[in-house]
């Protein structure tokens, strides 16, 4: 079965994306995120700037194997909000990321239909207008050998296109190399093979 190890991710912040309706102005913004205090920094960052909002709600999604999200209406009524924002970024299929959209209230109801347009409508121009990338993705391992087998070991870095993280030589040696997901049966079997290498994954 072919593995599947590639993701859709945003490389950069981006944002200012306006949707106008009825006199209430929404303004979306997108955030690439590792974690939730990236969440929180990006979140305080668009309440400064928008300081004088009625709203900033915001939908967020972390974790490629293991998915954790979260959803916020921010006093709109319940699933107008976070819910429809959530459901672009499903719609993308982006992963790690945050999007806010802020609202200014015209003075104009738009009821809870209008409001799941209006916030549906601007997460999705603010991905269309993003700067979607895709990543590989990668497991880390540790190999150890003797400084005598360099040249085994550097053929195979080489023949399979690893990345070295960092190396550690002394009286013997330590790589930290990065294998793409779907060629770590393969990578393994032939450091195994060469009966000198030590291989361990660094996956937490």
């Amino acid at each position: 079965m072919e593995c599947n190890d590639t993701y859709k991710t945003v490389d950069r912040p981006s944002g200012d994306s306006l949707l106008k309706e009825k006199g209430s102005k929404f303004i979306g913004y997108v955030f690439p995120i590792s974690s939730e205090d990236d969440v929180k920094l990006s979140l305080e960052a668009v309440k400064k700037k928008h300081y004088s909002a009625r709203h900033w709600c915001y939908a967020w999604q972390l974790g490629l194997d293991k998915i954790s999200y979260r959803v916020n209406d921010d006093g709109e009524p319940s699933n107008s909000a976070g819910q429809p924002i959530y459901g672009q970024i499903l719609s993308f299929d982006v992963k790690n990321v945050l999007v806010v959209v802020v609202r200014y209230f015209g003075g104009v109801k738009l009821g809870v239909g209008g409001l799941i347009s209006a916030y549906k409508e601007t997460a999705k121009l603010t991905l269309e207008q993003a700067s979607i990338v895709e990543r590989i993705r990668k497991d880390q391992f540790r190999l150890k050998f003797e400084y005598a087998d360099m040249n085994k070991v550097m053929r195979i870095i080489k023949e399979e296109s690893l990345q070295v993280d960092s190396q550690k030589m002394e009286m013997s040696c330590e790589f930290d190399i990065s294998v793409r997901k779907k060629d770590v049966e393969k990578v393994i079997r032939r450091f195994d093979e060469l009966r000198v290498v030590k291989i361990k994954s660094l996956l937490p």
